[in-house]
């Protein structure tokens, strides 16, 4: 199993990686001729990879290779890149499960699908979201089977090196979930902390979607401390800068860019840095309208727009946004000086970039 890219050149990653993804998946049907029900669950998997994304961890995964390396990432990277795909699946999977999400890249989340394929069934939903979560618990274990390929897997000394971080991804992303669901719901009386919010994207996101990836690759072409540091003084506020954008979107975005619907996150009742904000500075009226529909499973387009309206008005998205431009600043300023690869800086410039300003 290979890849048809060897060098550097982060527009052919996503390509590269499903490509190295659907083979496996292959693989493992081939190998599993006693459950043919495995064909069902590798094919969502295929489904859901080739209904896009943008492979933002893979990508970071091969350039943390050239941030250290002037050599061609070698097949072990690619897998590493790819299993960071592949746990992501796991993550989606069992986080629209927990969102009671019903869609997800402009698709029905698995657990809907999955309960569509039962329709007969008094008990379709529930099926569909227990099957969803076998789903996701067998995409977690192949995250770590896709790296126990023989002569293309890691050796035992790169795995010794990586092993600790990808631990470390697993259960600071966990983590930053379990921060998520705590936050979520409807608002309490005390005004909400965007510390706490914060402390979720964070783990959730800056870490998992960012930094770990970063020293993934950085680690097997055999990084320093001060390399690592550098990367994680870029890919902290990074990540930071991401995910407020992220919750911009799932309240202003357009639901046929991002394939999410604008009622989630108000639905969900997610206590983000923008909800948190809009709450701080609220009027008693304002107030109402955000604690009447923060985590409103019932929530109307209409009581959303007027939600929306009082993110805008008590200038909460503006700060939000200024919040962006200083994080993205800050990831641009420690490059500067940074240890890397010249071609590696650059793309991690362009890269800051497009996930600072994304509309999708």
């Amino acid at each position: 199993m290979g890849t048809p890219y060897s060098a550097l050149e982060p527009e052919h990653v996503p390509a590269a990686v499903e490509t190295l993804l659907y083979e496996f998946l292959d693989e493992q049907i081939r190998d599993a001729v006693d459950l043919p029900e495995l064909a069902l669950f590798a094919g969502l998997l295929r489904d859901m990879i080739a209904a896009g994304g943008k492979r933002i961890r893979p990508v970071l995964c091969v350039v943390g290779w050239q941030a250290v390396s002037d050599r061609p990432p070698p097949p072990t990277v690619w897998r590493v890149a790819a299993s960071l795909e592949l746990f992501h699946l796991f993550a989606l999977i069992h986080d629209d499960i927990m969102d009671a999400s019903e869609t997800r890249r402009g698709k029905p989340t698995a657990h809907r699908l999955l309960a569509a394929r039962h329709h007969d069934r008094g008990d379709a939903d529930t099926l569909g979201v227990n099957a969803a979560i076998l789903l996701g618990d067998l995409a977690l274990g192949w995250s770590y089977e896709l790296l126990r390929a023989t002569h293309l897997g890691p050796t035992a000394e790169q795995l010794s090196r990586i092993w600790p971080l990808l631990n470390a991804l697993r259960t600071e992303t966990l983590v930053g979930q379990y921060l998520d669901l705590l936050g979520a719901g409807p608002v309490s009386a005390a005004l909400p902390d965007t510390a706490a919010a914060r402390r979720v994207i964070r783990y959730k996101t800056a870490k998992y979607t960012c930094e770990r990836p970063l020293h993934l690759g950085a680690h097997l072409a055999g990084a320093d401390t001060n390399l690592l540091a550098a990367l994680s003084a870029y890919a902290l506020p990074l990540g930071e800068a991401f995910q407020l954008r992220d919750d911009l979107l799932g309240v202003y975005g357009a639901p046929e860019r991002t394939g999410k619907s604008v009622l989630d996150d108000f639905r969900e009742g997610k206590h983000t840095v923008l909800a948190a904000l809009a709450l701080q500075r609220a009027t008693p009226a304002q107030a109402r309208v955000l604690h009447a529909g923060l985590g409103n499973r019932a929530l109307t387009p209409a009581e959303a727009s007027e939600m929306r309206q009082v993110l805008t008005d008590t200038g909460a998205q503006a700060t939000v946004e200024n919040l962006i431009s200083e994080r993205y600043e800050q990831a641009l300023a420690a490059l500067d000086h940074a240890p890397l690869r010249p071609a590696a800086a650059g793309i991690l410039r362009t890269m800051a970039t497009a996930a600072a300003s994304r509309a999708a």
